[in-house]
């Protein structure tokens, strides 16, 4: 049958294909015929007509802290359940799953919820160990908790570290076993120059003895009283220094409890001081109409604010006499022309070349399936080579004058592209104003090219913010949606907002969910830190409301046999910042998933489309030999039809589905 297909014009070979597969029907059964079964077929449409409501829901809903106004669009709400009494108040962070369980990260410790029914999740354990950011991932029996803050404790009390120096303080990684996930027991720590702002763990494909944890402190560095050893300094002077490096952390699992640093790894070395953006036409334009300085540097504008004239002052009369302090003159001669003499003492501060880069790094994505990590890190994007888990190399490095803070990192599931977040602001500010351009606090899309990372696009909400909503882009994970990338993110108060980014040069949003602002007169800060897909459910950590759980509902640029494939995916334990490769087990789902996206893309013609519908749809009418007999016919003919679609991989994926369907 290839032969002959191969051989037909297009316009013949669908009307083959249906005299051929109305073949098979008879031919399944020696005594009677497979009818032809209703089906209907799902409302597709290109990307390109995935357009918001308009207007934009978004814009403009009402505060409150429980009872905000709300919008969304392609998704449900399933439940919305606030914090528990000891957490309440206290800054809600990230996200860690295992089994039925969500762990959320607080301020003032963990949280242990049952989601098995996301419309009624089960508080399970709120276990109180104040330190920020107590960001949280699980391996086995294992949790991690980091601790960054001065206020933690070793013992976990309530009642902070008030001495500059204690050894009560703790600052580093915090290890758990939940093998009783409702009673965790406190099994270590590890301590750290800099404490724990964020951590990945990192399963080694040839070490199941160990695992690794990956530690990025942004902290000022401690006191060697504190913590021998600690020291600040250039690496090329100081070997020791606490800066430029990020910790590895080795914990074997026949013993947790002898979990050490074994390695400190400076993947920052050589790197050039980042380009930085200026400010926006907005805050330029108030801060003229005020009166305030504007010096122009590199191309950019930017407001001379005081403390940075005090800096600039106190160099000058250091000039004129060493340790003496600005006077009038100095004031005077700075003040004649400001944005001159600025750019001065900017020049007596720029750093020679490979020096002042990043001295850590905020988050580090580790996909150890493809032997690569993702390191966010201040003022550039890294990627590094993780094949030997004590000592990741950089292979390559970008900076980009429209991010401020690289603050997070996301493969696509075949590691061909890497996104990257902008945490403009950190995280307490409002970026997503109508005045904020649309570069600024976004995302940033590469493909990988070998070792190389190619810039491709940016990605940031559409519906502007108010002033009263910090917003910038923040944590996500993939939707494991087979044949697209596609990833629903948090905003903080902008919200959630899923994604299409499949063309890495042209990003497209495909459902949302907002709420209005916590207050309504003032910024406080709320929203949503982290949201992630675990099995079927969406997860959202809010800030200051609790635990949000989201389904995704179809829509012609998103369908039910698209979500339910996505569905089929079943994973033990999930932390992004571990990412998995996701696979998909042969489904009718997988299959007519596929179809959706070739219907949609126009990849396979209309008639064909049609076919195979139908041949599915009589299959799973017909369980046993007749579905086989169908579905092997119907694996043959679509791969024969690969060479000829529009998108040849993806025909042949699905003949491999329908095949392994004919077989099971």
């Amino acid at each position: 049958m290839n032969n002959v297909l191969n051989r037909l014009p297009m316009a013949l070979k669908s009307v083959f294909i249906i005299i051929a597969t109305t073949a098979v029907f008879a031919a399944c059964s020696s005594t009677s015929k497979i009818a032809d079964v209703e089906y209907t077929a799902p409302e597709v449409a290109p990307l390109s007509e995935a357009t918001i409501p308009t207007p934009d829901p978004r814009v403009g809903l009402a505060a409150g802290l429980f009872d905000a106004e709300e919008a969304i669009w392609n998704m449900e709400l399933v439940s919305q359940t606030p914090p528990p009494d000891a957490f309440l108040g206290k800054t809600n962070s990230d996200l860690a799953f295992k089994g039925n369980y969500a762990i959320q990260g607080n301020y003032n410790g963990v949280i242990i919820w049952d989601i098995t029914d996301p419309a009624n999740p089960v508080l399970v354990k709120e276990y109180v160990c104040p330190a920020s950011q107590s960001d949280v991932s699980v391996y086995g029996n294992l949790m991690f908790v980091s601790g960054e803050g001065r206020e933690g404790r070793l013992d976990c009390g309530a009642q902070g570290v008030s001495t500059a120096v204690s050894k009560d303080r703790l600052r580093g990684i915090r290890i758990f076993d939940i093998s009783d996930i409702e009673n965790p027991k406190y099994v270590s720590n590890v301590q750290t120059c800099r404490g724990s702002h964020t951590h990945s763990v990192l399963e080694d494909p040839n070490d199941e003895e160990n695992i690794y944890v990956y530690v990025s402190g942004s902290a000022g560095i401690r006191p060697d009283e504190e913590l021998p050893g600690c020291s600040y300094g250039d690496p090329d002077q100081n070997p020791n220094s606490a800066e430029f490096r990020i910790e590895v952390i080795k914990v074997p699992l026949a013993d947790p409890s002898m979990a050490a640093i074994v390695s400190s790894p400076r993947i920052f070395d050589n790197l050039d001081a980042e380009p930085r953006h200026g400010n926006t036409e907005a805050e330029l334009a108030e801060a003229r109409e005020s009166g305030a300085i504007i010096y122009e540097r590199d191309g950019e504008e930017f407001i001379l604010s005081g403390w940075r004239t005090r800096f600039a002052l106190r160099y000058f009369s250091n000039l004129r006499e060493e340790g003496a302090m600005p006077n009038s003159e100095d004031s005077t001669m700075f003040f004649s022309d400001p944005s001159k003499y600025y750019n001065q003492y900017l020049d007596s501060r720029e750093p020679e070349p490979g020096k002042g880069g990043p001295t850590q790094c905020h988050d580090i994505t580790l996909y150890p399936e493809i032997g690569l990590a993702g390191g966010a890190c201040e003022g550039y994007g890294l990627l590094l080579d993780i094949t030997e888990p004590e000592n990741p190399r950089r292979i390559d490095a970008v900076a980009d004058k429209n991010f401020s803070y690289w603050h997070s990192a996301t493969f696509n599931n075949d590691g061909t592209s890497v996104l990257f977040t902008d945490e403009w602001g950190g995280g307490g500010a409002p970026k997503c104003r109508e005045t904020d351009p649309y570069e600024w606090g976004a995302n940033a899309i590469f493909t990988l090219d070998g070792t190389k990372m190619n810039f491709e696009s940016y990605y940031k909400l559409s519906a502007a913010q108010s002033s009263q909503e910090n917003c910038v882009a923040h944590n996500g994970s993939l939707i494991p949606v087979p044949g697209r990338d596609i990833m629903v993110q948090a905003w903080y108060q902008g919200g959630i907002s899923v994604f299409d980014w499949t063309d890495a040069s042209n990003p497209v949003e495909i459902a949302f969910h907002d709420r209005g602002p916590v207050n309504g007169e003032r910024m406080l800060m709320g929203g949503s830190w982290s949201v992630y897909y675990y099995n079927g459910t969406i997860v959202s950590s809010e800030i200051a409301r609790g635990l949000d759980l989201f389904k995704l509902t179809p829509s012609p640029f998103l369908t039910q046999n698209e979500i339910d494939a996505a569905n089929s995916v079943k994973l033990e334990y999930l932390n992004t910042q571990g990412q998995p490769k996701y696979s998909w087990p042969s489904t009718y789902a997988l299959a007519n998933a596929y179809v959706d996206q070739l219907h949609r893309d126009g990849e396979m013609e209309d008639e064909s489309i049609a076919m195979v519908r139908q041949t599915l749809a009589n299959a799973k009418a017909n369980p046993g030999s007749k579905a086989s007999k169908l579905l092997s016919e119907l694996a043959e003919t679509v791969s024969g039809m690969a060479s000829t679609t529009g998108n040849p991989d993806k025909v042949q994926m699905l003949a491999d589905t329908v095949s392994d369907l004919a077989s099971n």
